[in-house]
This record gives structure tokens, C-alpha cells and sequence, in this order.
């Protein structure tokens, strides 16, 4: 995984995100895009097993239903992104190289 990957990658799921962590990831799943769809489906998952909301009348109200919806947009916007290691629009992917044909022997 080279810097580029890197930085988007953090720059989507927050710079706290352990690299080792996501280069383990990029190296079985093969995409950026992959990696970004993988760790949010895990922190949605981990956000639906605990209650959402909870209080304790007059004490604390803990609700997290704000961090779930922020998460569902954000997986939902994860296919308008272009990743740094995918081609962007109109793009084939191939680089393109031009060379001059010269002929072996002159010509007179």
C-alpha cells in the first residue's frame, strides 16, 4: 500500500485508525474503496449491538442514534469516492506511451 492509499484511507475513517490495521486489510481485500466499506460496516455493527440510546432520568442521557446515521451516509457516499488506487471517471486504467518509429537502415 503506497502513502496515497494511506492518507485517503485515514482521511476517511479518522487518523486515530491503525495503519497495520488497515494495511492487513488492503493487503486481503485489494481495494481502498473495500477497506473504507469493511471497517464501517464493523463500526456500524458494533454501534447496533449496544443500545442506542440510554438514560438515567436526571442524570445522563447517552444517545448515539446521530453517530449511526452519520455512518449510513457515509457507507452510502463510500460509491460516489474515487480511491487513489482505482481509475477515475473516463479513465481505462492503462497508461498510454508513445514512441517514434525509426527506421533501420536510411534510405537514399
Amino acid at each position: 500500500m503506497d502513502p496515497r492509499v494511506l492518507a485517503w484511507l485515514r482521511a476517511q475513517l479518522g487518523v486515530t485508525t491503525d495503519p497495520v490495521d488497515l494495511a492487513s486489510r488492503y493487503q486481503r481485500l485489494m481495494t481502498a474503496r473495500a477497506v473504507v466499506g469493511e471497517v464501517l460496516a464493523e463500526r456500524r455493527a458494533q454501534l447496533l449491538a449496544d443500545p442506542l440510546r440510554l438514560t438515567v432520568d436526571g442524570v445522563v442521557t447517552l444517545d448515539q442514534s446521530n453517530n449511526l446515521a452519520g455512518l449510513e451516509r457515509q457507507i452510502a457516499g463510500l460509491d460516489e469516492l474515487v480511491a487513489p488506487d482505482e481509475p477515475g471517471t473516463g479513465e481505462s486504467g492503462l497508461d498510454l506511451v508513445t514512441a517514434p518509429i525509426i527506421p533501420i537502415r536510411r534510405t537514399r
